[in-house]
């Protein structure tokens, strides 16, 4: 059966179970366009290839299925960049796939050309550029494996346009071979051993857990060790709807904007039990006095990980998922009171907290939309003052309910990814909670949520500035506000200009009726929430500074 090469492309992604194609057409990517009119699979037109990058992210991190984004050759492929680094950082299964120009012309400046290949190589789990056509269909079943299993990650597929465009023999992929990819998933049995003795000789244990708990889908395991243990949980950004924030053991997240007892926790931890974590720098703070009498357990799937940042003195390569069931079989339960009074002291001493003075809180507003919803909105954020109170006041519950960009910190990445989340969660609340700093980034995508009846809420906590670098202005560089003050468009006028609605709230009486009004309506909803310039937030380890050492 002869085939053009993107009918070849659209067959093997279907044999996929790709059902959602978030892209933006041009000339060299226009023979898979053309295929996509008699397709099933669903093409969601962005309004800019980096929103389909974002929004292919978003839908991946909510169903745990690989997203999927197109892009043409040239500028187009080069928009998808910062989302394929965003998916990169972040771990997130994903394909992009981009149009070339023909073989005939690679190398030669030809116009909208670009070695994307060579552009996305620190930034992919792996790239095909597909010069034999006859390869097609297993490179497009290699591209999901490698996406998906192991550590996930994107994985790029170029296609010159004689590619896509010629005709040719069709056969179905056959079984895979990648002798030199072997993802290790059970953990070494005496690590697993030798970690169940050094838990059972802690006696101030903390579990620090990451992303890689959600990933592997390891929540209900990470919630028996902790119960077994009675040892408290902290997380990474994340980490925090890996365990439920509402349970007596969660100490919320810790380091740069984490919560004092979870930082002083480690601290004075004498075992740290890092679960599908990185170490990150917002994490350890100044790596000397990170948890600095503790032995470290680390779990993680990518061994290159383990020891790249901290120490480790039991390192466990493996799923996630699949070592906590080994490590569970194999302990004992155990924690002294002793450890525990001093958690809940803590807890006690140092809660969270803000001064409400009866003017329009940012804090509130996202306790707010915590209440109205049950906890069960799935979240996204921008970056930013917003990004991280979200992970200080929303408790999150179940795991991806909260999608958010971690190790890349991308502003305007929220309302893309929730476009990509309402359309893989369909009956769920979504909310980004943006900045008005961050939302401009992609606002345009707010077209897309209108034109594919996307009702996605947008709760924009607008401070007239860009808030987190105004915070580091003010505490660091001598109030010396550089470039950051905003002239900001009517939100309201320019969510009503897009077809969508637009409300203003300016007080604390608003909020609730507000959100009440977006939550019931069935389009997307742009919320202009008018806060407090000054705001700053806290608790805050000073860069550089150790964690046990905080401002506010």
């Amino acid at each position: 059966m002869k085939l053009s090469g993107a009918e070849i492309l659209l067959k093997s992604l279907q044999a996929e179970g790709v059902d959602t194609i978030f892209g933006y057409p041009g000339g060299q990517a226009l023979p898979i366009y053309d295929a996509l009119y008699d397709s099933d699979i669903r093409h969601i037109l962005t309004r800019h290839e980096q929103g389909a990058a974002h929004a292919a992210d978003g839908y991946a991190r909510a169903t745990g299925r690989p997203g999927v984004c197109l892009a043409t050759s040239g500028p187009g492929a080069t928009n998808l960049v910062t989302g394929i680094a965003n998916a990169y950082m972040d771990s997130v299964p994903m394909v992009a796939i981009t149009g070339q120009v023909s073989r005939a012309l690679l190398g030669r400046d030809s116009f909208q050309e670009a070695d994307i290949i060579g552009i996305t190589l620190p930034i992919t789990k792996h790239s095909y550029l597909v010069e034999d056509p006859s390869e097609l269909a297993r490179v497009v079943k290699e591209a999901f494996h490698v996406a998906t299993t192991g550590r996930p990650g994107p994985v790029l597929i170029d296609m010159p346009k004689d590619v896509s465009s010629g005709m040719f023999d069709y056969e179905a992929s056959g079984e895979l071979q990648l002798p030199g990819y072997s993802p290790v998933k059970d953990g070494e049995p005496g690590r697993v051993l030798e970690a169940a003795r050094a838990i059972a000789a802690s006696k101030r244990p903390v579990i620090y857990a990451g992303g890689g708990v959600v990933i592997s889908g390891a929540h209900n395991e990470l919630l028996q060790l902790a119960e077994l243990l009675m040892a408290p949980v902290c997380t990474t950004l994340l980490g925090m709807d890996g365990f439920p924030g509402n349970h007596p053991l969660s100490l919320g997240m810790l380091g740069m904007h984490g919560t004092k007892y979870a930082n002083f926790a480690v601290c004075e931890c004498d075992l740290l039990i890092a679960v599908g974590a990185r170490f990150n720098d917002r994490v350890t703070g100044k790596l000397e006095t990170f948890a600095p009498e503790a032995k470290i357990i680390h779990i993680d799937i990518d061994p290159a990980e383990i020891g790249k940042n901290v120490r480790v003195d039991i390192p466990i390569v493996g799923d996630v998922k699949r070592v906590l069931k080994q490590l569970l079989a194999v302990l004992q339960p155990g924690l002294g009171e002793a450890w525990r009074d001093r958690i809940q002291a803590w807890k006690k001493e140092y809660p969270l907290s803000y001064c409400d003075n009866g003017r329009l809180k940012p804090q509130s507003i996202i306790k707010e939309i915590y209440n109205l919803t049950g906890g069960a909105a799935r979240v996204t954020t921008e970056v930013g003052q917003h990004q991280m109170w979200t992970a200080q006041y929303y408790t999150f519950t179940k795991p991806r309910s909260f999608i958010t960009s971690g190790g890349f910190g991308t502003m305007g990445f929220g309302l893309p990814a929730a476009i990509g989340v309402q359309v893989g969660c369909p009956d769920d609340v979504v909310f980004d909670i943006a900045g008005d700093g961050s939302i401009q980034m992609n606002i345009q995508e707010m077209c897309t949520a209108v034109n594919y009846e996307l009702p996605v809420n947008v709760a924009i906590l607008d401070n007239g500035v860009l808030g987190m670098v105004r915070q580091w202005q003010e505490l660091f560089y001598n109030r010396r506000y550089s470039q950051t003050e905003l002239s900001n468009p009517d939100f309201v006028k320019l969510a009503e200009a897009y077809g969508a609605e637009g409300i203003r709230v300016t007080k604390p009486a608003e909020v609730a009726p507000a959100l009440e009004q977006a939550i019931r309506s069935s389009k997307p909803v742009m919320i202009d929430f008018i806060v407090d310039r000054e705001e700053n937030v806290l608790p805050m380890v000073p860069p550089g500074g150790s964690i046990g050492k905080m401002l506010g």
